[in-house]
């Protein structure tokens, strides 16, 4: 995953990501968890 590289994500900060990804995506009753899902993952990072 390219943005793992750019945000210099850990392997435990990828898992996280990837883990919030499938939530979305189940909330949003996809299959698979889609380039959408990652980068609304991503866009959760760093909130406090």
């Amino acid at each position: 995953m390219r943005a793992a590289d750019q945000l210099r994500l850990s392997a435990r900060g990828y898992a996280r990501v990837l883990r919030v990804a499938r939530t979305i995506a189940d909330l949003d009753g996809a299959e698979r968890v889609e380039r959408d899902a990652v980068a609304e993952a991503l866009g959760f990072r760093g909130r406090s």
